[in-house]
């Protein structure tokens, strides 16, 4: 099987390490891909959100299977043209993917099916979602309405941070995500990220991770894309992940259903949990990142299977067949993540290090320069161990971290705190 996977980060790193191991790929080409991808597959120079160039290129290259990573290619329609050309895609419609490209399609979804989420009000105009804030008081949580690249949500635990946001919001730091605003009540508990595979009519949960948001140790300073996850999640218990597969996950794709828009890929939905209910808090039509790299660990090749399975319409055939392990990575990001950062710098080690099914370094933003490999992003490694414990997985990651020679990057010593 011939097959393109759409993206250039660390979720793609991570799928494109557990596609090769799959005897069913003879051929793997990713568009745009990075450095270290490319010691697995073909990297190819491709506009991933232009669906003409992605089509006219699947077509020049005999593709019989795609793989969207990304959420950008999904709200710009990628997967409707592919499908529309004749094409095997995995990932989720436009249609379907405004359950991430909208917070307030979202929102309305979730009223409609009985959802249990946060309360929330939506405003175009920065006064009146000013005055609403005002009413409601603090903490409380705005988010960009749009794609932010995972940092449009500001968790304000006084009324002056939440005032700010949303006059950075409407005055244009997020871009045209921050058109709209969604302004929720915030939600106390623990939170954690279910992965369901969904196939317009049935549904196989894949997995759950533990991300870690904020910057600095403690779970401190600014949301980022993620600094580093585990697998599982302990605080998803099989009840919890019932409860939220009965009230919130099967209510919605029903309700996608019911609207025209069946839902096809993997949902990622980000929970909120307290004294064991679950609520959500927001959904993803893609794998989360840094979340795919220790899913795909712990997956390994059957990986390409479910996602084969889920685009042909057979889910119901299907089982995940875990292995009683745990896996956990390390987000190295330059300095100044998430702020302004320096690009080119270089990293060395990186060659030596042992690349096998329990220990694994991904690239998120790499580039092969004159010095080597060189940093091209905020994020820029994840560094991922697998164990028959967390600690073990932990171990093994943070030993990767220390054969890494990166004077312009940082991590935190922290993650899986909360599970250990």
């Amino acid at each position: 099987m011939n097959i393109l996977i759409l993206g250039g980060g660390g979720r793609e790193h991570a799928l494109v390490w557990a596609v090769k191991q799959n005897p069913k790929c003879d051929r793997l080409i990713v568009a745009p891909g990075n450095a270290g991808i490319a010691d697995l597959a073909e990297c190819a120079t491709l506009d991933i959100e232009n669906s003409a160039a992605v089509v006219g290129f699947a077509e020049a290259n005999a593709i019989d299977f795609v793989i969207i990573g990304p959420e950008a290619p999904l709200v710009a329609g990628v997967s409707d043209e592919l499908r529309a050309a004749g094409f095997l895609v995995f990932g989720p419609s436009r249609a379907a993917a405004a359950l991430e490209g909208s917070k307030n399609f979202t929102k309305q979804i979730c009223d409609a099916a009985n959802a249990p989420t946060a309360a929330y009000a939506h405003f175009t105009q920065a006064e009146a979602a000013k005055d609403y804030i005002r009413t409601q008081g603090a903490p409380i949580v705005v988010k960009a309405d749009g794609l932010a690249a995972g940092k449009g949500v500001i968790v304000a635990f006084d009324e002056a941070t939440a005032l700010n946001a949303v006059d950075e919001m409407f005055h244009g730091t997020f871009g045209s995500a921050g058109a709209e605003v969604v302004i929720e009540e915030f939600l106390d508990g623990e939170e954690a990220s279910f992965f369901i595979l969904c196939d317009g009519s049935d549904l196989l949960p894949i997995g759950t991770a533990q991300d870690h948001k904020r910057v600095g140790t403690g779970d401190t300073g600014p949301n980022t894309g993620g600094m580093g996850a585990y697998s599982p999640a302990p605080v998803l218990t099989d009840a919890v992940a019932k409860k939220a597969l009965d009230e919130i996950i099967a209510p919605t794709m029903a309700e996608m259903t019911r609207r025209g828009m069946p839902y096809h890929g993997v949902l990622y939905a980000g929970l909120m949990i307290k004294d064991g209910q679950p609520k959500l808090v927001e959904y993803n039509a893609r794998f989360g990142d840094p979340e795919c790299q220790v899913l795909m660990m712990r997956l390994g090749a059957q990986a390409l299977d479910l996602m084969q399975a889920t685009a042909q319409g057979r889910l119901s055939q299907e089982q995940v067949n875990w292995a009683e392990d745990h896996a956990l990575t390390v987000v190295m990001a330059a300095n100044g993540y998430p702020g302004a950062y320096e690009k080119g710098t270089v990293i060395t080690g990186l060659d030596a290090l042992p690349k096998d099914s329990i220990q694994m370094c991904f690239h998120a933003g790499t580039t092969l320069g004159q010095g080597g490999i060189e940093a091209n992003g905020g994020r820029v490694l994840n560094v991922t161990g697998r164990g028959d414990s967390l600690q073990e997985a932990r171990d093994r990651a943070y030993a990767l971290i220390d054969q890494i020679d990166w004077p312009e990057g940082f991590y935190r010593p922290d993650i899986g705190w909360k599970a250990l």
